[in-house]
């Protein structure tokens, strides 16, 4: 009989575990380098661009994944110096069907001559689970983001679990299509999270005219909208402009639907913390969206907050906000701690400048510690609603916000990437 010490038997079998690959790096300069690198992509890879503008034509295919240990980077060297330009017929921009990926600090730009063929500057589908959009200035698109579901094996297969944070998302004129125009379209999928990005400046100047910020649709589940900031008309205007969504517009038919099915059209989704503003319809709009949840979101300048349709069930609590709550055609919902009906005159009496986003506090007296108890924990800027009162709506004031929503003379950019908003 053979006795193997036992420090040597954990060491031999130590050595026999695959170790795992160091990222690595892969530079890229040019359009063909670009498009090599996404197409030949290893878990790990990391590629980086060159500073310096980019014009890609035709789809830029992701097909191969990351792992969570391991995921797929696609950066610029130095946040948002490199420019990616899409144009010149039919264009997706990233096409993302693997998961684990990452794609953050780029300027990206649609400059298709026909509005209707620049549609989508990130195309997330299929299998593309864990994808990450990071830091991106996105323009000039139909939807910026699209998701939906994909054929995989005989079995539609949607993306989970995508996380899209910190961006600003707008268009410097109208879209001048009939297809949909909405900055995040996403159809199917689950546990979406959506936070602290800037959406701007968004109208459909064809067809129906009505266009969205952001919604999750199409039997989607678990979603989460949490501290962005929705300027529908900044420095735009026109067309009909709603706010953020569970449910969107609808979806047909129920083939394409997660589940089979689309109604509801949302299941158990949040939004909280939110700002959104200068919209000439609803704020938040619930569209066969059950057990949904808005809390402590700021609404200025829209006409308030709508749940609509029979499936539709909705808590909404501490919601500061101009106009107010609508069940329609059959939508429920209870209330509680809501500041409904304010006045534009009453905003400005509170905050410094409601009408250019600067939500600093004035008199506080309404809303300053008189919110209900609900499951937020932090506020608009990601500060620690910690005094042991929530506050109405979007911002704890502690005496004053941990961030400036107007800027402080700035971009988005700066206020999304500024100390203590993260």
């Amino acid at each position: 009989m053979h006795f193997v010490l036992a420090s040597t038997w954990l060491l031999a079998t130590a050595l026999t575990v695959p170790a795992q690959a160091a990222p690595r790096e892969v530079p890229v300069s040019s359009v063909a380098e670009l498009r090599a690198a996404i197409q030949s992509a290893q878990a790990g890879d990391d590629i980086v661009l060159a500073a310096g503008s980019y014009e890609v034509d035709g789809n830029l295919n992701a097909t191969s994944p990351g792992t969570a240990q391991a995921p797929v980077v696609v950066r610029s060297a130095t946040p948002r110096t490199a420019l990616i330009r899409f144009g010149s017929g039919l264009v997706e921009g990233f096409k993302l069907s693997a998961a684990w990926w990452t794609i953050e600090g780029l300027d990206i730009e649609g400059t298709c001559v026909d509005d209707s063929d620049c549609e989508h500057a990130f195309h997330i589908t299929g299998n593309a689970d864990h994808v990450v959009i990071r830091g991106n200035d996105v323009r000039d698109f139909n939807a910026q983001i699209k998701s939906n579901g994909a054929i995989v094996d005989g079995v539609r297969v949607f993306p989970d679990d995508v996380l899209v944070e910190r961006n600003w998302f707008h268009d410097t004129r109208a879209r001048m299509t009939s297809n949909p125009v909405t900055k995040i379209d996403v159809v199917g999928g689950r546990r979406w999270v959506i936070r602290a990005n800037t959406i701007s400046d968004y109208e459909k100047g064809g067809g129906d005219t009505v266009s969205y910020a952001a919604f999750l649709k199409g039997n989607s589940r678990d979603g989460l909208m949490e501290r962005n900031l929705v300027r529908c008309s900044w420095h735009t205007s026109g067309g009909m402009r709603l706010g953020l969504s569970l449910g969107g517009g609808g979806t047909s038919p129920d083939s394409i639907c997660e589940g089979g099915s689309c109604s509801p059209e949302h299941q158990d989704g949040t939004l909280r913390n939110n700002v959104v503003m200068d919209c000439n319809d609803v704020g938040v709009y619930l569209n066969e969206a059950a057990r949904s949840h808005i809390l402590n979101n700021t609404l200025y300048d829209t006409s308030g907050i709508d749940v609509r349709y029979a499936a539709s069930s909705a808590d909404v609590r501490n919601n500061l906000m101009t106009d107010s709550i609508h069940n329609r055609n059959g939508g429920t919902s209870t209330q509680s701690g809501n500041l409904t009906g304010i006045t534009p005159s009453q905003f400005a009496a509170w905050f410094i400048d409601p009408a250019n986003a600067d939500f600093r506090l004035g008199d506080g007296s309404a809303f300053v510690d008189q919110g209900v108890a609900a499951a937020v924990s932090n506020d608009f800027c990601g500060a620690t609603r910690s005094d042991g009162a929530l506050d109405i709506g979007a911002l704890e004031y502690q005496p004053q916000p941990a961030c400036r929503l107007d800027q402080g003379g700035g971009t988005p950019l700066d206020r999304i990437f500024a100390d203590g908003f993260e």
